[in-house]
């Protein structure tokens, strides 16, 4: 059984509070059976709001779980040697060590600006 939540005490903890001073005022009892009866039904009322709270909703799957699919592998392939079937692919950041000499290369041009007023 899950905890209560900070809002179902809350809730519950006011509402046996209230009800039971409503009662006990409305009705006037002063005898200790009545007392002990709008006692449990303010018990009662307060467990009942505590349970009827909506609990917060678990968070939403991604969409990428939603979407992929699993796709079966023939037996025919095989896994290269130097890795294991295991292992996993990370990417890495590369640097450029030298330009490229089939890009073309191209010279900025100075930038022209209207003089102020």
């Amino acid at each position: 059984m899950p905890r209560p939540t900070v809002a179902q005490l809350t809730y519950g903890s006011a509402t046996v509070i209230c009800s039971a001073l409503a009662m006990l005022l409305l009705s006037q009892a002063s005898s200790v059976p009545g007392v002990a009866v709008i006692t449990f039904a303010a018990l009662g009322l307060g467990l009942l709001v505590a349970m009827t709270v909506p609990l917060p909703k678990p968070a939403p799957e991604p969409a990428e779980a939603l979407t992929t699919t699993v796709v079966p592998v023939p037996a025919a392939v095989s896994v290269p040697s130097s890795r294991s079937s295991f292992e996993e692919r990370v990417p890495v950041q590369r640097t450029v060590l030298a330009t490229d000499s089939t890009a073309p290369q191209h010279t900025p041009l100075p930038v022209r600006e209207p003089a102020g007023p």
